[in-house]
């Protein structure tokens, strides 16, 4: 998978699971005052991460930083290269 597809998956999943408009998925929409999502779909968001992408998200430093969709998807990415050996 591509960054790019990588990126259009974590989009799809977040705007499926929390029935979120994809116009406003954009990297630097802030989960809780643009998308509307609070600490317990912050929850729900890790396990369908988890789920997609077969890793387990641990709240780690980088983790606890992450507060915008861009944010995430840096972490998806970073997370997915440490899995792959890059």
């Amino acid at each position: 998978m591509t960054e790019i597809e990588i990126v259009d998956r974590i989009n799809f999943v977040l705007a499926e699971e929390f029935e979120i408009d994809p116009d406003r998925m954009t990297p630097t929409a802030l989960f809780k005052d643009d998308l509307g999502l609070d600490s317990l779909d912050a929850v729900d968001m890790v396990v369908v991460l988890e789920q997609e992408f077969k890793f387990k998200i641990t709240k780690t430093e980088a983790y606890q930083a992450i507060r915008t969709l861009g944010d995430l998807h840096a972490f998806v990415l970073a997370r997915r290269a440490e899995a792959s050996g890059g």
